[in-house]
Formats: structure tokens, sequence, C-alpha cells
């Protein structure tokens, strides 16, 4: 299956030349990239735009583009032995498609990728992608410590899909998506993705999703906003997530 985006999807690429380098300098291994490097990979660039419930790519299909998120939501799902699809995690703005083939032998996507709504995507050669970290070593060790990052979330995940309980997948997700830092104020995360495939991704329903949402709200422990989720006690978070494993 070809991998190219098809020209019936190919539009020109949007935002300013500014905006797209601060898009591709978003991504922390090729950050270190100066401007006109930047634009040397926007010229091999494509730009996609997929309508809700399109696919991008497909497991097993050559990997041919890393693709960066413009505008929109993506859900990354493994399809496992038996034909089922598992959520692995939902991709939003900045944030990058396909990083893992980048050292997969077999040099094809290890997951697919479906666009939640209409969404836009940065398609950048993957020989690019890897000429610049055989060329720069900065950018090869941040890639590599990138994905290292990106495997000890799945492993957490892993772990706590078949030791952990529901609530505490729940909290587990939480505390991974809070903002760097520990000031003394509340810290605030969106919720931007529908809760079902939220749910999808911590492997319970939408409706035990929602009850464990206002059990911890009922506690105190965070507060719910439409997609503004506030967490006001963090400790009291860990705490239900000791009790609950």
């Amino acid at each position: 299956m070809d991998t190219a985006p098809p020209p019936s999807s190919v539009t020109e690429l949007p935002g300013t030349p500014r905006q797209l380098r601060d898009l591709v300098r978003g991504v922390p291994w090729l950050g270190a990239l100066a401007d006109d490097e930047i634009a040397s990979l926007l010229e091999d660039s494509v730009p996609r735009t997929l309508k809700s419930r399109e696919w991008l790519f497909r497991q097993d299909t050559p990997a041919e583009w890393l693709h960066i998120v413009i505008s929109g939501t993506v859900r990354l799902v493994r399809s496992a032995g038996d034909g089922r699809l598992a959520t692995i995690r939902c991709v939003e703005r900045g944030g990058t498609l396909g990083e893992l083939s980048m050292v997969s032998r077999e040099g094809v996507y290890l997951y697919s990728s479906e666009a939640l709504q209409r969404t836009q995507v940065l398609s950048i050669p993957a020989a690019r992608c890897r000429e610049i970290m055989d060329r720069q070593p900065e950018c090869r060790a941040e890639f590599m410590s990138r994905l290292a990052l990106e495997l000890t979330d799945r492993l957490e995940d892993l772990a706590l899909l078949t030791q952990g309980d529901a609530m505490s997948r729940l909290v587990g997700y939480i505390l991974r998506q809070l903002p760097a830092g520990h000031g003394k104020g509340p810290r605030v995360i969106r919720l931007t993705i529908p809760k079902r495939w939220l749910a999808a991704q911590l492997g319970m329903t939408p409706e035990t999703l929602s009850r464990l949402l206002a059990r911890l709200r009922d506690d105190g422990a965070i507060a719910i906003d439409r997609q503004r989720l506030t967490v006001r006690d963090e400790q009291k978070l860990r705490t239900f997530m000791l009790a609950e494993s």
C-alpha cells in the first residue's frame, strides 16, 4: 500500500513560514535545526487534510513519511492477533506520528493512525529525517531520549492495564498529562479528545470513565469544567492510585 498522500487530500502549506518553522522546531529532536535547514525540510514536506474517521496510514505498510499534527486529533491503534484494535493514545497539535517506524528494521508502520475529526498533518519524508539524525548527533541523541520516554510511558500503560484497576489507569493518565513544574497553584489539563476514545485508550467503558471522574471530583482531587480538568490535590490523586492498586 502506498503511504504517500493522495493528490485529492494534498493542500498548500497552511500558515505562515514562521508558523511552520515553529511547528517543526516544536518537535524536540528537530528543535536544534537552523532556519535554513527547516526551510529545506519544508520544501520536501507535504501537507495533508484528513476527513473525520479517515486513515492516515495503516499498520505494516511502508513507513515513508513522518507526520506532525497541525490541527485536529488522531488516534493511534494497533491490531492484535485476534483482529481487534487496541487504542494506544491520541495525538493533537504538535504531536508526531510514525517515529517508532524510524527505528523499525522492517521499515513499516507499527500501528495505524485514524483522524477523529477534520485534521491537518505535515508529512515529512522519513529519509530526510534519518539523514538529519545521521548528520547531527545532537538530534539523534534527543530522538533516542524521546523514544525512551515514549517506551517508558507505554510500559507503564501496559503495567496498569494488566495489573491495575480502572481508577489506577485513570489517575496514571492524569498524572502524566500534568504540565511540567511543581507550582503551588492548581494545574490544568485539557481533555480535548472525546471521552469514548479516552476510555478506549484506558481500557474502560465511557460510563466507567465518567463515574471515576465524578468520584475524583466529589473527593476534591480534581475539578472539571467541560474540557478543562483542574488538579486541585495531586496527593489525593496519588492516594487513590495506591488505594486501588
